[in-house]
């Protein structure tokens, strides 16, 4: 197991977190987090960090996504299709890596040969977030245009789109997706799938800045102060709260393995720390384990070292239907909030990244080495020193 956090410094850290033997019944197995490697790639803040069982791909504030590969411990190249902030990184399995940007475009990658498979004009404004249905067939996304969009990820288009009432930074779907979240400031909007409508609004005290399911129907919520808070989505009542850090939080991520359920949070006072979490949530976690870095941390995730990955990739474009039931549901009490789109990225209306896009080639459809980009930066700045 891997801790990885990235920062505003423009490295990104790793930790490798090896269990101890417990010292008697009574005592909490303790776990040991071993610096393990930093990858200075950027030339800029770290903004979003993903991971599936072979790479880390960090993205940031000079544009580009950077791959890392976590088996052989090197630098696996770069990916330099967006104009703008990294805004979001997702994987779907090992196949396929969603990227969203402050262009205000959301690109599908071939995870395997690192190419664009599919460019769409997502948002007016900024992707500020995205979130892949568990299927793999539906995805959201949010942005700086007031607007929750729905896409048909096999299809490659627009499903929906559903305008909000002020601007949303965070969307996420529920483990099963039966339910996902709109977070807007300090409030969080709870949308059940069958009716595409709101079922309840939670208030946290501060402006949330991470969000993440322990379950279908337990949030945990993180934001800019030192305390975690668990919710339920049905009673919306807060089950437990602890205080986590001695600074505002920035990013969490769960994920089990056997005996264990663990959350795990990095602050911008610099630690990131592992818990284990009770099987009965109002009781607040025990603490694992926990690494003080010395940087301003931005993002955070967990590479686990599996041989295998039952969700492989996005659903092949050749079955027939396969998001009608969906978009049915989400379509069937829409009303007039949410409208269809009909015009939405007409151009690039071929299936979605599971056949290779073959138009003009774009920027960023291939891998870029750090040492063939870093080589182009030099000669751009030399030429503006003539000009000047």
């Amino acid at each position: 197991m891997e801790l990885v956090a990235g920062c505003y410094e423009q490295v990104l850290f790793g930790f490798a977190v090896r269990p101890e033997p417990a010292a008697g019944d009574d005592h909490e197995q303790k776990w040991t987090p071993v610096a393990d490697f930093t990858h200075h790639a950027h030339t800029a803040s770290l903004s979003a960090v993903a991971v599936n069982s072979r790479f880390v791909v960090t993205g940031s504030k000079d544009e580009t996504i950077h791959i890392y590969d976590m088996k052989k411990k090197v630098d696996h190249g770069a990916l330099v299709h967006h104009n703008g902030t990294i805004t979001c990184l997702k994987f779907y399995g090992n196949r396929h890596l969603i990227s969203g940007a402050e262009d205000g475009v959301i690109c599908v990658w071939d995870a395997k040969k690192w190419e664009c498979l599919k460019s769409i004009k997502a948002h007016k404004g900024h992707v500020t977030f995205l979130s892949i249905h568990p299927s793999g067939k539906l995805a959201l996304s949010v942005g700086t245009d007031k607007t929750l969009r729905t896409w048909n990820l096999v299809e490659g288009r627009s499903a929906f789109i559903k305008n909000i009432k002020q601007n949303a930074h965070i969307v996420e779907w529920s483990p099963r997706g039966e339910k996902y979240v709109v977070v807007m400031l300090n409030k969080i909007d709870i949308y059940q799938l069958d009716t595409a409508s709101v079922s309840g609004t939670i208030t946290n005290e501060k402006r949330i800045s991470s969000v993440t399911f322990l379950s279908e129907s337990v949030l945990a919520v993180a934001g800019d102060e030192e305390v975690v808070r668990f919710f339920d989505c049905d009673s919306l009542m807060c089950l437990c709260e602890f205080k986590a850090h001695d600074n505002r939080i920035k990013d969490m991520f769960s994920f089990e393995i056997p005996e264990h359920h663990v959350i795990v949070t990095a602050s911008s006072d610099g630690f990131v720390k592992m818990w284990k979490l009770k099987q009965n949530k109002k009781v607040p976690p025990s603490l694992l384990c926990e690494v003080k870095t010395n940087a301003r941390l931005t993002c955070l995730g967990v590479w686990l070292d599996r041989v295998t990955d039952t969700k492989e990739s996005l659903p092949p474009a050749a079955e027939p239907s396969p998001v009608s039931k969906e978009e049915s549901r989400i379509k069937k009490e829409a009303g007039n909030v949410v409208q269809e789109e009909e015009r939405q990225s007409k151009p690039n209306t071929k299936k979605c990244g599971l056949t290779d896009d073959s138009n003009k080639p774009t920027k960023g459809n291939s891998l870029v080495s750090t040492k063939k980009r870093k080589m182009v930066e030099m000669l751009e700045k030399k030429k503006r020193k003539k000009k000047i």
